[in-house]
């Protein structure tokens, strides 16, 4: 079963054309009790193949538990998007429906060393003293949740105290409900701070400032 359309297809392979640096989708499974660790193997895998910049690296949580403490990886599915290093670029749950979007640009970011961020956001960032990890809760029908994951990976992307993570609310419910979200975008800061909806990156910055 193919999981990109033609269509589609022919479009990454313009966009994939961009990529002048190799692009690693490092993709952490588990053997059970993860329903949606096949298919987002074999989504990654259709991907991949669209460039020869894109490379897929599959490992199994459970047998690899030093490389999963390595790149604090705790559940799976997850799949880390690394260039030239780990930059904290994660997303856990497939990232399907309006996601999608957020790991293909996420991929041409790393793929290119370009990111689209105002210079005072990229000065902003430049304060941040401490380690900061973000999470992004969203659902794969959320129009609005991409522009909040895409911010904070781009953050993550530019500032080696950033770790950004996008969570599909969906497939860990429990950890949405420990997180009590009831909308989304859900952001938690370092767990001290917490809001719902969409900010500008520059709002959403002072939020990790102010945190």
């Amino acid at each position: 079963m193919a999981y990109i359309q033609e269509e589609d297809r022919k479009y990454l392979e313009e966009q994939f054309s961009k990529l002048n640096r190799e692009v690693t989708l490092r993709l952490f499974v588990r053997k059970e009790g993860c329903a949606t660790c096949e298919v987002e193997k074999e989504l990654l895998t259709e991907l991949a193949g669209i460039s020869d910049h894109l490379h897929l690296e599959v490992h199994d949580l459970d047998a690899e538990p030093e490389l999963g403490s390595r790149y604090r990886v705790d559940k799976a599915p997850a799949l880390v998007v690394e260039g030239e290093r780990d930059y904290g670029i994660r997303f856990y749950g497939i990232p399907a429906g309006y996601e999608f979007a957020s790991l293909i640009e996420d991929i041409l970011d790393v793929g290119t060393g370009e990111v689209d961020l105002p210079e005072e956001v990229r000065q902003g960032l430049e304060k941040i003293d401490r380690d900061v990890h973000i999470q992004v809760f969203v659902t794969p029908t959320c129009p609005y949740c991409p522009a909040a994951v895409r911010a904070a990976h781009k953050f993550a992307l530019l500032s080696d105290r950033v770790r950004a993570d996008m969570i599909m609310a969906s497939e860990f419910p429990v950890l949405a409900d420990h997180y009590q979200v009831m909308a989304v975008p859900k952001v938690v800061i370092n767990e001290t701070t917490s809001f719902e909806g969409a900010l500008p990156e520059e709002a959403f910055l002072q939020k990790i400032l102010t945190g």
